[in-house]
């Protein structure tokens, strides 16, 4: 009796009991090992993403100021601000609000990741999945770069147009100018601690980014995260030879270096029947002749004078002898040679 008590069969709804047990302590122990998987993005890259933004700014600045070029001068100069915010506000128009990167972040291979998502679901495999930016986090960000640095900016030219800073100590204007130094110096206490902490975890590059938990991450981890210098490279080392050669051609004798030449022309035959009565440096009839002694041939005076003062060991172009002094032809003499 006991044996066909014990061997009697479970109930027919034992399995479900028996999943449902398994199923939660399966899930517990997937969730305990499973742990955010850390990721390091490189911080040159994310620094060279904001200097490529900012080129970026300017460029497309140049070409709307060239827009209003036949505009009456300076009358551009009054509006800067709101054209930097207009064009900070289209980067982030058609690039943060529509889910995209800015065009540094897209040659970098980066993009914004909702930090506090990912460490509320805690399902990460390879570090670069995650949520972009909520659309709080898109605003408070345009709120932040596009409309704080707008304000700002007038602050700072309103302040300086009505000399807040040489008012009285107690006036009311000079408390504002005091106030906004201590809010300048506190920020850049803060985002110089930013800086320090950005360079030892490689997160959040300004305070902004911190503040709203927007981390840049790599948008594809096949990409290339690196920009070719090739060209620049090559820009650079163009401009530093004409550099060189704007340097040194200056400080080389024309004359010297015909003479150095002359035995390798070719054209001899066209060279030694020159008229004498030429000049040989400017290869024109003078106005003003004069005779370089003692050779006796005839220059420009201003050519024979610019010679002789730049090196006083001047030799003649056609003879190669030292020119000594200079002589003035008289105007029979003149008029003597020429018939």
């Amino acid at each position: 009796m006991e044996a066909e008590t014990l061997a009697s069969p479970p109930a027919e709804d034992a399995w479900i009991n028996t999943y449902h047990n398994l199923f939660t302590h399966w899930n517990s122990l997937a969730l305990s090992t499973q742990a955010i998987v850390p990721i390091v993005v490189s911080r040159v890259n994310q620094v060279d993403a904001a200097r490529l933004d900012v080129e970026m700014s300017a460029m497309l600045k140049e070409q709307l100021v060239k827009v209003f070029t036949l505009m009456k001068p300076g009358m551009l100069f009054q509006y800067e601000a709101e054209l930097d915010a207009f064009l900070e506000f289209m980067i982030w128009r058609f690039s943060i609000w529509v889910d995209k990167p800015t065009p540094g972040n897209a040659l970098m291979n980066l993009r914004y990741r909702d930090e506090s998502g990912i460490e509320e679901r805690g399902k990460v495999r390879t570090g670069l999945e995650g949520p972009g930016l909520t659309v709080s986090q898109k605003l408070w960000y345009c709120i932040a770069t596009v409309g704080g640095q707008y304000i700002w900016t007038r602050l700072q030219s309103f302040s300086a147009f009505r000399r807040w800073g040489d008012s009285e100590q107690r006036s009311y204007p000079h408390r504002m100018w005091f106030m906004l130094q201590r809010i300048e110096g506190l920020y850049r206490t803060a985002s110089f601690g930013n800086l320090l902490l950005f360079l030892y975890s490689g997160r959040y590059r300004n305070l902004v980014e911190r503040a709203l938990k927007a981390r840049l991450v790599y948008g594809s981890p096949d990409m290339n995260r690196a920009v070719s210098f090739e060209y620049m490279n090559r820009q650079l080392v163009w401009n530093e030879f004409s550099e060189m050669l704007l340097l040194l051609l200056p400080l080389l004798n024309s004359s010297s270096m015909k003479n150095f030449l002359s035995p390798f022309s070719k054209n001899k035959s066209s060279s030694s029947t020159l008229d004498d009565n030429l000049c040989p440096i400017c290869q024109a009839n003078p106005t003003t002749p004069f005779l370089a002694l003692p050779c006796q041939h005839r220059y420009c005076y201003y050519c024979l004078r610019t010679r002789c003062s730049a090196s006083p060991s001047f030799r003649c172009s056609k003879c190669s002898e030292p020119v000594v002094a200079m002589q003035r032809i008289s105007l029979v003499d003149n008029l003597s040679q020429k018939q």
